[in-house]
């Protein structure tokens, strides 16, 4: 029994070391997920808030 008990020890140990790479591991998939959507947000509406800027500094400067 103390053997088994001893195992179970040792166990829960190396599951608690293993639970704090996998924070880590979580926010760089977050982080990548984020960058991915930037990026294709970026793709698709980038000439869209380019034409919207020019618009802007337009009207900023006739006035």
């Amino acid at each position: 029994m103390e053997k088994i008990t001893r195992m179970y020890l040792k166990a829960r140990e190396l599951g608690k070391r293993l639970s704090k790479g996998q924070t880590m591991t979580e926010y760089a998939l977050i982080l990548a997920a984020v960058a991915i959507v930037v990026f294709i947000t970026y793709e698709v509406m980038g000439q869209d808030i380019g034409k919207l800027v020019t618009n802007i500094d337009s009207a900023l400067t006739t006035t």
